[in-house]
């Protein structure tokens, strides 16, 4: 398996898996996610080699860094390298998550922290398992939490993801390493339109799936304080978010202790909403490449990659809107060549309170009937 000293390439689709310093690109398949909802984002290379031996620098737990054209997509370790020897050649199966990886797999440090900012909290989870570049990205002030208490046996992802969601925000890794903590910002313009009408298209494939079996009518969230030496325990916060597109009764409670103010109760509440109305909507797209062509003009883009929004226009799934790009996914196969798979959410739900929206967007054929009701502004 030939390894190149010098990966900077000229064919901006080609993917390259760095290993100290040197860079393989000749793959059968691979595959690269990346899914704002997984919290490891995972790769698989698949690499026929004749009779050639594996270098010595691949190894499982090696950090790795892949590559689209000079672009880094992921930057993570090994986790596993098979071995498949047949008369014909020898295979090698690679794969590996990124950074995340640390947090999903490891406990989290045990600590109790009185009056921690959403930083310093951040900060006492991740930096003792080697996550060091931290970027806390929201347009709003996030709270002081009066007790942060980590019990043996959490895993570092299950204490980061509470601690974000209570401030209405969500974790993921950045494709160079650093964890960020915020959300989406839909106020930036769609990078592209794709397009499947019957007078022509500019995708491989198309589906688009509507589900009513996790939303509810409303979702009511119950919280507590604990008591300190000043004041006594308070366990009535309450906050209730009302889903007007279920006009039949399908209420859920979700007891949360984690909730220990009013206002984080309702901002749960209103998060939670929006998550179930994220599973009653999904649109997958294939398209060819990795990179964005914008409609009737030569050249490549940027990548694909979630956060981004893109505007679809089908007469045949009955869409005209812009969406939301949820997870995105490299593959390469002989039998597909090269392409990219796109999941889309509706536009403006996913983690709410993270970046007010400033004006009004179109909703158009693609929203779901209804819309999430903060009950505080009722």
């Amino acid at each position: 398996m030939p390894m190149q000293n010098d990966y900077a390439v000229q064919d901006n689709e080609i993917v390259s898996l760095l290993i100290g310093g040197q860079a393989h690109s000749t793959w059968e398949a691979y595959e690269i996610d990346s899914d704002l909802l997984i919290p490891a984002d995972a790769w698989q290379c698949v690499i026929a080699t004749g009779s050639a031996a594996m270098p010595s620098n691949v190894v499982a737990g090696a950090e790795i860094e892949m590559r689209v054209g000079n672009d880094c997509v992921l930057t993570g370790r090994i986790d596993s390298i098979k071995h498949i020897i047949r008369k014909s050649n020898h295979t090698y199966q690679l794969s590996g998550r990124d950074m995340a990886a640390q947090l999903v797999d490891c406990s989290a440090p045990i600590f109790v922290r009185k009056m921690a900012t959403l930083q310093e909290i951040i900060a006492s989870i991740v930096r003792p398992l080697g996550i060091t570049k931290i970027r806390l990205q929201t347009t709003s002030t996030t709270s002081t939490r009066e007790k942060i208490n980590v019990e043996p046996g959490d895993t570092a992802w299950e204490i980061l993801r509470n601690s974000a969601e209570a401030e209405g925000l969500w974790p993921w890794f950045d494709p160079d390493g650093t964890l960020v903590v915020g959300g989406p910002d839909y106020s930036t313009p769609a990078v592209a339109v794709l397009i499947c009408n019957t007078d022509g298209s500019n995708v491989e494939s198309i589906s688009r799936t509507d589900n009513i079996a996790e939303r509810f009518s409303e979702i009511t969230v119950l919280g507590q304080t604990h008591a300190t030496h000043g004041e006594g325990g308070k366990h009535n916060f309450k906050g209730v978010a009302k889903d007007s597109g279920i006009f039949w009764p399908r209420p859920k409670i979700v007891i949360d202790h984690e909730t220990d103010t009013q206002t984080l109760c309702q901002e749960r509440a209103t998060k939670l909403m929006g998550d179930s109305r994220l599973k009653g909507f999904e649109m997958q797209i294939t398209v060819q490449g990795h990179r964005i062509v914008a409609p009737g003009e030569p050249g490549d883009g940027s990548l694909w990659a979630p956060g981004q929004r893109v505007r679809v226009v089908s007469d045949l799934i009955g869409v005209d809107a812009v969406y939301f790009i949820m997870a995105r996914k490299f593959l390469r196969s002989r039998g597909t060549g090269t392409t990219t798979e796109l999941t889309l959410k509706e536009d403006g739900v996913w983690v709410v309170e993270a970046h007010p929206h400033k004006r009004k967007h179109r909703r158009g054929k693609n929203a779901l009937t209804g819309e999430v009701i903060n009950m505080d502004d009722v």
